[in-house]
């Protein structure tokens, strides 16, 4: 052997086909490749070897003893190989395990429920885990596998698509308008009227940033950290409130007033990691996910109401 060449686990493959099958044509066909490929590779490896392999004789290509002896080798490093490969990917390539999926309250209690349980019908080897936060840390942390929340800016770290845009609007209880004499259908200053506010964690929100912008800060009545705890806040009737349309609309004790305030757009995204994306229960649910929520787009955008969830 020629002492600066290093074997290649790709010639010894090669070899291996030929020395299973007897003949280059079989082997070219296990491989996948043209027998002329097959050919190049095994004279080209023994030619750097410096040792004939193989005899060729009108009956096929039958092992030298020196073959015999690489073949012995080659065919340990394919066991070994193969027992390497199935270990690390064994587990991903069945549908099992655990998904972990970090999304927003307003979705958990909204559209996203029966989207997880037409998934887990489909994939019943799939546990899913939920964790919903206002933060992308903890999927940039790996402590998530996949992503649904809206997002200005995406971690660089992360990969996904972009579902549509999050339209948001504001909302009140009959019972607010009543008190103060309001009509939903009519012209309301904003910044006279009572107001659920947003606590620090929502600070970053497209929401929380309108109501920096258009709202005194005494206008707060309330504060929530969450907007799901500020719907409810609000169907009480304690103030006015900024919702997603999806779940704004979806709340039988709350009205629209007026039209989507295009400030407050948001955008959802589905998002995973680049070394997860290709597991196979990563790549069917953002596959799965990605196609119910593109359904969804006109209930996203504000443009019709979907059922209440629970």
């Amino acid at each position: 052997m020629h002492s600066n060449y290093r074997i290649d686990w790709e010639d010894l493959r090669f070899v291996l086909a030929v020395a299973e099958a007897n003949s280059l044509a079989a082997a070219a066909r296990t491989l996948g490749v043209n027998h002329t490929t097959v050919l190049r590779r095994v004279g080209a490896f023994e030619q750097k070897l410096g040792v004939r392999l193989f005899d060729r004789l009108p009956s096929g290509y039958t092992l030298t003893a020196g073959g015999e002896e690489l073949l012995a080798v080659a065919r340990q490093m394919a066991e070994t190989v193969n027992d390497l490969e199935r270990r690390l990917t064994g587990q991903d390539l069945r549908l099992e395990g655990n998904l972990r999926i970090t999304t927003t309250d307003t979705l958990m209690v909204s559209i996203l429920p029966p989207i997880l349980a037409a998934f887990r019908q489909r994939h019943p080897g799939v546990q899913l885990e939920v964790t919903t936060s206002n933060a992308f840390a903890n999927l940039a942390h790996r402590d998530a596998d996949v992503a649904i929340r809206p997002a200005a800016d995406p971690p660089e770290t992360l990969v996904g698509r972009r579902i549509s845009d999050i339209v948001f609007a504001v909302y009140a209880a009959p019972s607010y308008l009543g008190e103060r004499g309001l009509d939903a259908a009519g012209a309301i200053r904003f910044a006279d009227e009572r107001w659920i506010g947003l606590g620090d964690a929502l600070a970053p929100s497209s929401v929380a940033r309108w109501m920096r912008t258009a709202l005194p800060p005494a206008a707060a009545a309330l504060r929530c950290d969450s907007l799901v705890a500020a719907r409810e806040a609000a169907t009480a009737g304690i103030g006015l409130v900024a919702l997603p349309c999806y779940l704004g609309d979806a709340t039988p004790g709350l009205v629209r007033i007026g039209a989507p305030v295009a400030a407050m757009t948001a955008a959802l995204w589905l998002l995973t990691h680049e070394d997860l994306r290709r597991t196979a229960r990563v790549s069917a649910f953002t596959e799965f996910a990605g196609q119910a929520l593109a359904k969804l787009r006109p209930v996203l955008e504000g443009s019709s109401s979907p059922e209440r969830a629970g």
